[in-house]
């Protein structure tokens, strides 16, 4: 069974899962009570994932960000993702610089890699959450998969699991630990051709619309403007000055939309240049620079 996921944190867990081995960690769910009072999560052994790590495939292509006409695998997105990705150069050496400049490349070659394995007939099983990025990639898959017979399978992330007495909260599947997967297989359902036709049309209909970014409301992916989250930067920024890296972690933390710190990041910047957010005290280190608002601006 081939393993599809739209997130490098997501694939790396699932290897590790199909390797039944803990080769790292990634950040635990967003929310966690136990008598009203947080804690940290337990890792629930559930099993491993039946295969090898050479049975994933990652699709991190963040298709709910920019232009969706162009392909995929085109250089616009590869361009894109590295804009995203190296926002913040300080402390970088020149092969990490490089190593960011071949990220698009390589998820190119993992969709090269998924064709391969659905043209020799291979059975499909993808993993996808409420986050932007993910349900736009699954929904950019199925419209790819109607041109194959395969079997085709795949496991939505629930808003919740249940653990004894706890509840925890998930937004992707980069809070689910690789130890944790298996327990989601109950998830697990097959698709109909109708099913991934809906979901096809769907991208589609995205494709044409064609806006900046694209979000899920009400459960609902939809086309939204570029400056969709900016309301979360005014909840956050004050006329005190705070450090950048503060702001976004409180944003991230309080609002676990799928969003990544490069996002707000971006976002910053186009503002510091509207004339809107001013630099107090500047830094080579971009996430340390103390920003505020600046002084006619009115929130």
């Amino acid at each position: 069974m081939i393993e599809v996921l739209f997130g490098d944190s997501e694939a790396a867990s699932m290897k590790a899962a199909k390797n039944t081995a803990v080769i790292g960690g990634v950040n635990g769910p967003t929310s966690v009570w136990t008598a009203g009072k947080k804690k940290p999560p337990e890792r629930p052994f559930a099993g491993w994932i039946e295969g090898t790590a050479e049975e994933v495939v990652c699709l991190g292509f963040m298709l709910d960000i920019g232009d969706i006409k162009k392909p995929a695998d085109s250089s616009y997105r590869k361009e894109l993702i590295y804009s995203l990705f190296s926002q913040n150069r300080y402390g970088r050496s020149p092969e990490w610089e490089d190593e960011l400049k071949q990220v698009g490349d390589v998820y190119g070659n993992e969709l090269q890699r998924l064709i391969r394995f659905l043209e020799d007939g291979e059975a499909v099983r993808i993993w996808y959450s409420d986050a932007p990025y993910s349900r736009c990639g699954f929904y950019s898959l199925c419209r790819m998969l109607l041109k194959y017979e395969t079997e085709i399978h795949a496991v939505k992330l629930p808003e919740y699991a249940a653990r004894e007495k706890r509840i925890i909260s998930y937004s992707n599947w980069g809070e689910v630990s690789a130890e944790e997967f298996a327990g989601f297989l109950p998830c697990e359902k097959t698709l109909s051709r109708e099913e991934v036709r809906m979901y096809a049309k769907l991208w589609s209909e995205l494709s044409e619309g064609n806006s900046p970014l694209r979000t899920v409301i009400n459960g609902r992916v939809v086309g939204v403007p570029e400056d969709f989250y900016d309301f979360l930067l005014w909840k956050r920024i004050t006329r005190k000055p705070t450090k950048e890296a503060r702001i976004i972690g409180d944003i991230l933390g309080r609002y676990p939309l799928g969003v990544g710190d490069w996002w707000y990041a971006r976002r910053i910047d186009h503002h510091i240049q509207q004339g809107n957010i001013m630099i107090a005290e500047d830094s080579e280190n971009k996430y340390a620079r103390l920003i505020c608002l600046a002084g006619d601006v009115l929130i």
